[in-house]
């Protein structure tokens, strides 16, 4: 016979279960969190990257590309980008764009090959939302992709994650 009950509740990005059984409490926790931090940096879980920090998010046959939090803060302030041309074709690790900031200049890489179907005109006239949302509104192009197998070169978040914390000596 079972006397207890079973308690879920979330935190954070915490999933917290406990449950009662005749006075033992047990606790279960698992940690769901979206991203990771390393640092300052944020890597998102949902998408794959680049050593040279493009981020990549698959939707469908067509993948959406942007530079990493990491990426964004080492260039700081962006107040200029050079967009692909819809329909070019693109290989991986081909320059497609730049970035110019007050710091530098930076191309931005194709992390899989396809063609470009959409590009993000919003930052022609906004490039500063590379830095406010690199991860969201800051996106750059969209890939249709040739080989969905280029995918599996990319690096995933925890080994962009370690990528990061060897470059910064963390």
């Amino acid at each position: 016979m079972f006397i207890g009950r079973v308690t879920v509740s979330v935190r954070g990005s915490v999933l917290r279960l406990s449950s009662t059984l005749k006075g033992c409490v047990l606790v279960w926790c698992w940690l769901l969190a979206e991203e990771i931090r390393v640092g300052d940096y944020l890597v998102l879980r949902d998408r794959l990257y680049t050593e040279t920090d493009e981020w990549a998010k698959k939707e469908d046959s067509v993948v959406v590309v942007g530079v990493t939090d990491y990426a964004q803060k080492k260039l700081r302030d962006i107040v200029g980008v050079e967009l692909p041309e819809v329909g070019r074709e693109v290989r991986a690790g081909e320059a497609v764009a730049s970035l110019e900031s007050v710091k530098a200049a930076a191309d931005v890489y194709a992390p899989v090959s396809g063609k470009i179907v959409e590009v993000n005109e919003r930052l022609e006239e906004e490039p500063e939302l590379i830095n406010k949302d690199p991860y969201g509104e800051g996106w750059l192009f969209k890939i249709e992709m040739v080989d969905p197998k280029e995918l599996e070169k990319l690096l995933t978040p925890e080994k962009y994650a370690e990528h990061i914390k060897k470059r910064e000596g963390l």
